[in-house]
């Protein structure tokens, strides 16, 4: 046999040992499967739906104890809020800039011109059923229910938002009270993020089901003559998606010397899961994980990407502002210049409130049309169709603009370490790092564990 050629023994091992492998088969077996039968295809979305609330039960804890760790090793809590205030900023450029190429791009193109469409005859009910008649919250609205009512209810609700305030608070009164008053909280925690973490390589093994799952009733349900038919649509936002990545990767490499091709390789599995099951969050504790092994400290990982997830959607973003020009040119409404600037500050607010809400895209759309008057809000029901085949692209792009304002505010507040990055990303082995204890933490506090990559 060839040495090119891999040998069965040699493919088994990588199979059963490579996470990215085993995810890569279930996804061209999804594919398969919901092409070749689709009717059995629709009865497996419970094995991706299944996944992704066994990873919904875990963020909440994670989030928690990896931002109460940060802020209580890292002894300044208004370090912390230099990481926050940087986060918001770099969140708001970055968002801004996604909102602003993909109305650009959708003025050139002009992907909906020539459809003619009238409202009249869409089914606009289906947008209600998409959206579940819910509505986005407003500015108020959004900062009030950040607000947590109750300690345990955060949890349940598995709001982040009122995770990180919660503990926000109990990061700060630990470095107010010192551990000579509660010398066996800050370890009883750490061993819990431990637990946490260990829990989070079980559910991964489940991954490539959920995957298998997810693929084939996506194509099960929408086939691929989606494509077909609004192929302008489609080729243009993930054009848009990769140009912003592209100004992802110069800002990352301006901003750290890091390069995120490299990064790329490094998430390869958490990528190509996300990919499957269109979901960020079926990552997050991987990614986090791997963010501190590459260098990221704690505090900084453990606030920047979590908010990110509700603040920095990037990729949602380019599909707004990409959709509304469409929906606007398929039935014939041209938006003049003033209209479109309405556009992108309608859109900076309403997709800040976009996260975890059903049918969050169609709610901000109609919002929209609303503000400007000129596009009938039953429009966006052009879009129904489509939505499914834009996730990639926004998880996606979501998911490396996250990470890239992980590593550019970590680098902003001096709280990541250069050199151990580049050389997790170019692919060396390297120790865990010995934790910088501050004097009023105790002695045989448990170290981070390492992470073990599949593959």
């Amino acid at each position: 046999m060839p040495p090119s050629v891999p040998s069965p023994r040699r493919v088994a091992h990588i199979l059963r040992t490579s996470l990215f492998a085993q995810v890569a088969c279930a996804l061209v077996l999804g594919v398969l499967v919901g092409k070749l039968w689709p009717g059995f295809a629709s009865d497996l979305q419970p094995l991706g739906d299944g996944f992704t609330r066994l990873i919904k039960t875990i963020i909440s804890p994670l989030v928690f104890c990896v931002v109460v760790v940060g802020i209580a090793k890292a002894g300044d809590l208004k370090a912390f809020g230099r990481i926050g205030l940087k986060a918001l900023i770099w969140f708001e450029v970055a968002s801004t800039l996604a909102l602003i190429i993909g109305l650009v791009a959708a003025n050139v193109v002009q992907p909906g011109s020539g459809m003619h469409v009238d409202p009249a005859t869409l089914n606009t009910a289906a947008v209600d059923a998409k959206t579940g008649g819910g509505h986005l919250p407003s500015t108020t609205e959004f900062i009030v229910n950040a607000l947590p009512t109750s300690f345990i209810g955060a949890f349940a609700e598995n709001s982040l938002l009122q995770v990180l305030i919660l503990a926000c608070l109990v990061g700060a009164a630990l470095l107010h009270l010192g551990h000579t008053k509660v010398p066996q909280v800050l370890p009883a925690i750490e061993q819990a993020q431990e637990i946490i973490f260990a829990v989070v390589g079980f559910v991964m093994r489940l991954a490539p089901i959920a995957v298998f799952g997810a693929m084939a009733v996506l194509i099960g349900q929408y086939g691929l003559g989606v494509i077909e038919t609004y192929a302008k649509l489609i080729v243009l936002c993930y054009a848009a998606a990769a140009l912003f990545i592209v100004l992802l990767a110069v800002a990352l490499k301006a901003v750290t010397g890091l390069s995120l091709w490299k990064f790329l390789r490094y998430i390869r599995e958490e990528m190509l899961l996300a990919l499957g099951t269109a979901s960020t969050e079926s990552v997050m504790p991987r990614v986090m994980q791997k963010l501190r092994k590459a260098g990221a400290r704690d505090d900084a990982v453990g606030l920047v990407l979590p908010t990110g997830y509700s603040f920095n959607l990037d990729g949602a973003s380019l599909y707004l502002s990409i959709g509304t020009l469409f929906i606007a040119q398929a039935v014939g409404v041209d938006l003049s210049l003033s209209q479109q600037i309405t556009v992108v500050l309608v859109l900076m607010l309403t997709s800040k409130g976009m996260a975890g809400i059903p049918g969050s895209a169609f709610l901000a759309l109609s919002a929209t049309a609303s503000s400007l008057g000129a596009i009938p809000a039953g429009a966006v029901a052009l879009l129904l169709g489509v939505d499914r085949i834009m996730d990639s692209m926004r998880v996606v792009t979501n998911l490396l603009g996250n990470c890239v304002a992980v590593f550019a505010v970590s680098r902003w507040e001096g709280a990541l370490d250069i050199e151990r990055a580049k050389k997790v990303l170019g692919g060396e082995t390297v120790e865990p790092a010995a934790e910088e204890q501050p004097a009023d933490v105790p002695a045989g506090t448990t170290k981070e564990p390492a992470v073990s990559e599949a593959g």
